[in-house]
């Protein structure tokens, strides 16, 4: 009995060497994911100030210098307000555009246009690209250095700053996110305080535990107000005191009780009551946006953004953003009359084209005649402004623009020969024209001041635009407030037009006359349309509404008007999302002169009723921080290691009657600054020596080519246990079986785009075994006579195997909470393996998911795995099986009945060696969609909870060339007969087998995706519909 248990693990042991050896595909394996793409290569300095090592890249150093300056002066108001200083140099990184931005090796994380920054642990670097004006950039550089402060109180002085990070997981993000915004913008917020009177209006003010839901309360905005309010009642000084506090205690409900003296549910209360009178007399002298205007698409959960709207001259057709597909914002042309979508123009979800629509910070336009629209995106990393024949439904011209990183607001001249747009270059924005005609482009603007969102006049002679630079004083580095101003397109003069002082004011657009302008402002505290008379500077407000009118960001282009007819139509926030309306009164479009006034500032967060407090005196002096030394010495970046991480080791420990045994591993992260190296070591050990494994890995990211090396040993110990007495003797003897690994490799990939790439790996493996016998003799009153440890030497010799794997990947899928719902997956791969045994493994895998009707999905799969070479069916492999949950369901288990070796009625039983082969092909059907969001229980589009009900069908044959142990192949007598192991197709006997079914699929809180499959094998006679359980996402 021993000896037979022990050639089991022998067998097992060989096995899985084999396929360790040889580098099979898994078919688990997620080769499938969007890529990183490094499309430009950025030469990094650094100019170091008295707090910053500043990394960038720019060739304009004045404009580096003026983030220095921001830097140093934001440094110098938090160490006030946290009563801090930073240990150690605090790096900042610095980008020249949100695209380039995205291309960060700092992190290996997919960012998109909404991420403005970002602050990590390890290192407390902040990584933020310049925005489109000084505002933007300031404002960031804040926010991420309150950041880079939590961190550093939290690590509690400790050299690890990972110690923070820990502690910050443990905080709500409206803690650490709502500080963030509070310091770096304070109580006076017309954008966050509209959030809040539409939750006031809606009577659906949360308690504040209800906020660590930060899904459903947008953490930025709630927890600004929440700090508001905080610091408005017991002063701005209490957030250092809870800052730290909380920093030790990781519980942010006992620091919140304990500083302010006042339980979380009287805190909530007053912090309603306070709100509740703040905004009420405001819903008394204004006017709900969806009974002013024409509502022409509700925000609803399910599709929570429609902005950025371009209405046509005739003002018949309307394109805009959505959601309305929700797993994107994509870009739709929409009757303005009726409200009806006529189709998607373009699609961000599953177009591989676009990497970016600028849906955040951009609009397009039409073209006078009604015939073309244009927009700008981002594609291969570069700008490009897109024109579309609207009527063919046609990319009818595409410009890219290497000089520049980022296109926004395109609009086109009466004439239609011109572009206006603003570009992004060197950290900064400008008014530019190209001629559509000459292809010529020509820079308007040249400076440091912000350039927004031009605006062609009807006669073609003059644009009007945003711009800081009348109120902005670079001498003091502080940024002006949004103003209009008029570029004469012939001479290039610029002209101030007289709007609000001191306030915002965005987005002009011209009346069909030529004579006056509409724009946004906020100078009462809350955003409205406004129009000025350009000849005489005389305002008139058009919409004096509760909430406002907005798009995401404070700066986001919100209106638009038909020149042709007048109509004007605007994106406003209303319960709690973003809807699209129209103004067709003439009445109501010349506005009233009488502008609306308030008897407090709906901007200010309550409860202050006036702007005041520390903070807000540090924010308004632009001297305070600011460095009187300005003589910043620059080096050039040269990569270092240091450590980020080392994790918390594992340790182990048993007894029994063998002894005492223990186990550990322990992992240490190292990269430099920008993250174009890293490396990995791990080390795991058990109670001896022979047992320690290791893996030391490198990868560099420096380029578009990402490549690496890595060096491994590996041991999988397979121990067998026996006790027996012989001879008046008693033995207890432990047989350990080792397989060990040693590989050397070395792996790169090349990625073409973000959905697609090649990828290449090489190395050469050791694979080696161990038998080891441990033997403990003892006599029978318990003494120990013996120990001895020897190696029987039954072990086979160890392989040596050179191999090499290649692939190409694509992959535009979009992921829902259970499975794929949109796109397509695409996985070619070749492993060649030299050496022993001389074989090839190839892959084919092509998946496809499309939804004829939302929310239904059709999923396909078709798939081919096999084992080539003269090698490619030795018994020592494992073979391919088809009968695992995600590949062909109904044949995972079998009865005794079945099998033709027990007294069976031969029609019902079944050669489970079909399921097994050298090679396989597997295509499968679901029709899947989320079952409680179609039954309507609950909001959006799983509803209550993400259960997905589907149906499918599976198909799949497994077959080799020559019978062998595994699959079977021998007719009665034991005769190999290759006919019953070759396929239908080449005139064997295997053919497919079946299953249909329905099942059930749902996400356990994002750690497990559990299913259970009701199936029926078609192939399997006496087993009908059973249950199968699948722990695994869908194909």
């Amino acid at each position: 009995m021993r000896h037979s248990a022990l050639s089991k693990i022998l067998v097992g042991l060989c096995l899985a060497g084999f396929a360790l050896a040889v580098g099979v595909p898994d078919l688990g394996a997620q080769w499938y994911g969007r890529n990183k793409v490094q499309y430009q290569k950025f030469d990094f300095k650094i100019m170091k100030t008295r707090h910053y090592d500043v990394y960038y890249y720019l060739q304009d150093e004045a404009t580096v210098k003026m983030a220095c300056l921001m830097a140093e002066r934001w440094y110098a108001r938090l160490s006030r307000m946290f009563n801090h200083e930073l240990k150690g140099r605090q790096p900042l990184i610095l980008y020249g555009s949100s695209p380039e931005f995205q291309q960060t090796t700092v992190t290996q994380e997919m960012l998109g246009e909404g991420t403005g920054g970002f602050t990590e642990s390890f290192k407390r670097r902040i990584v933020l690209p310049y925005g489109a004006s000084l505002a933007e950039t300031d404002h960031v550089i804040g926010h991420e250095l309150v950041h880079a402060f939590q961190y550093d109180i939290m690590a509690q002085g400790h050299s690890d700053q990972a110690r923070g990070n820990d502690a910050a997981l443990r905080i709500p993000l409206w803690f650490i996110e709502g500080m963030a915004e509070y310091l770096s913008i304070g109580p006076v917020d017309p954008n966050t305080s509209m959030w809040m009177r539409d939750a006031v209006r809606r009577k659906e003010l949360p308690q504040l535990k209800k906020l660590d839901n930060s899904y459903k309360f947008f953490p930025y905005r709630w927890g600004q107000a929440v700090w508001a309010y905080i610091t408005g009642r017991w002063g701005d000084e209490v957030i250092g005191k809870m800052m730290k506090s909380v920093g030790r205690a990781g519980d942010y409900e006992i620091i919140l009780e304990s500083v302010l003296g006042v339980k979380l549910k009287q805190l909530s209360a007053d912090w309603h009551k306070a709100m509740q009178d703040a905004y009420g007399p405001v819903l008394e002298k204004t006017q709900p946006v969806d009974t002013f205007a024409k509502t022409l698409f509700k925000g609803v959960e399910s599709n929570p953004y429609n902005i950025a709207p371009a209405v046509s001259p005739d003002g018949r057709s309307l394109i805009f953003l959505s959601s309305r597909d929700l797993f994107s914002i994509d870009l739709f042309l929409a009757d303005a009359d009726t409200g009806k979508v006529r189709r998607k123009i373009i699609s961000t979800a599953v177009d591989p084209h676009f990497e970016s629509i600028q849906f955040i910070k951009s609009a397009g336009s039409w073209d006078a005649a009604g015939e073309r629209f244009v927009f700008g995106g981002i594609a291969k990393g570069r700008p490009v402004l897109t024109v579309i024949d609207v009527a063919k439904d046609k990319i009818v011209r595409e410009v890219p623009f290497k000089e520049l990183a980022e296109i926004l607001n395109p609009v086109f001249s009466p004439d239609g020969r011109y572009l206006a747009f603003t570009g992004l270059a060197g950290g900064v924005s400008d008014l530019f024209i190209y001629d559509l005609r000459d292809n010529i482009l020509q820079q308007m603007t040249r400076d440091v001041f912000a350039d927004l969102q031009p605006a062609w006049s009807p006669d073609g002679k003059t644009v009007a635009f945003v711009t800081e630079r009348f109120s902005a004083n670079m001498e003091w580095v502080e940024p002006g407030y949004y103003e209009l101003a008029l570029l004469d397109i012939a001479s290039g003069r610029i002209q101030k037009l007289l709007a609000f002082p001191n306030a915002k004011n965005i987005n002009p657009q011209w009346t069909p006359d030529g004579g006056a302008l509409y724009f946004l402002s906020d100078q009462n505290g809350k955003t409205d349309i406004y129009r000025i008379d350009v000849a005489t500077a005389q305002i008139s407000q058009v919409t004096n509404l509760y909430t406002g009118v907005a798009g995401i960001t404070e700066l986001s282009p919100s209106i638009s008007v038909a020149l042709g007819t007048g109509r004007l139509v605007f994106s406003g926030y209303l319960g709690g999302y973003y809807s699209l309306f129209a103004l067709d009164d003439p009445a109501a479009l010349a506005g009233q002169a009488f502008l609306a006034q308030f008897e407090g500032d709906p901007g200010i967060l309550p409860p202050r009723k006036e702007p005041e407090g520390s903070l807000l005196g540090l924010l308004k002096n632009p001297l305070f921080g600011l460095p009187k030394d300005q003589n910043f010495t620059i080096a050039d970046y040269n990569p270092k290691l240091g450590l980020d991480y080392v994790s918390p080791p594992n340790i182990a420990v048993g007894v029994d009657r063998y002894g005492t045994y223990g186990a550990g591993g322990l992992s240490a992260y190292w990269s430099d600054m920008l993250g174009y190296h890293t490396v990995v070591t791990t080390a795991f050990t058990g109670s001896r020596l022979i047992d320690t494994s290791g893996v030391v890995g490198y990868l560099n990211n420096r380029h578009r080519l990402n490549w690496g090396a890595a060096a491994q040993r590996i041991v999988y110990p397979y121990p067998y246990y026996s006790y027996f007495q012989q001879d008046g003797l008693i033995y207890d003897v432990e047989d350990i079986y080792r397989l060990i690994n040693y590989d050397l490799s070395v792996f790169g990939q090349y990625p073409l785009s973000q959905v697609s790439r090649f990828q290449l790996s090489a190395g050469y493996r050791i694979t080696d075994y161990n038998h080891t016998v441990y033997q403990r003799i003892y006599d029978l009153n318990g003494f120990l006579l013996d120990y001895q440890k020897y190696n029987p030497g039954d072990m086979p010799e160890a392989m040596n195997y050179a191999y090499m794997t290649g692939g190409y990947y694509y992959d535009t899928g979009m992921f829902g909470a259970t499975s794929p719902i949109l796109g397509q997956n695409i996985g070619l791969t070749v492993s060649p393996a030299v050496g022993k045994m001389t074989f090839a493994t190839l892959s084919a895998d092509f998946r496809k998911y499309i939804m004829p009707v939302r929310p239904f999905t059709l999923a396909f799969r078709a798939m081919h795995l096999g084992r080539y070479g003269k090698d490619s069916e030795d018994t020592r492999f494992y073979p391919l099986y088809i009968a695992y949950w995600d590949l062909v369901r109904g044949y995972e288990s079998y009865s005794n009945e079945e099998l033709s070796y027990y007294d069976a009625n031969p029609a019902e039983t079944f050669d489970f060696g079909r399921l097994y082969g050298s090679k396989m092909m597997v295509a499968n059907v679901e029709l899947r969609f989320p079952l409680l969001g179609v039954l309507g229980l609950g909001k959006g589009y799983y509803g209550a909870w993400p259960l997905e009900f589907y149906g499918f069908f599976d198909w799949g044959v497994a077959y080799a060339s020559a019978p062998n142990q595994w699959w079977g192949g021998y007719d009665g007598e034991g005769n190999p007969v290759p006919e019953k192991v070759k396929p239908w197709f080449a005139g064997g006997d295997r053919k497919p087998i079946r299953s249909y079914g329905i099942g059930l699929r749902t996400n356990l809180f994002g750690y497990l995706i559990l299913g259970l499959n009701y199936v029926y094998p078609m192939d399997r006679p006496v087993r009908g519909w059973h249950f199968q359980v699948s722990i695994s996402p869908g194909f």
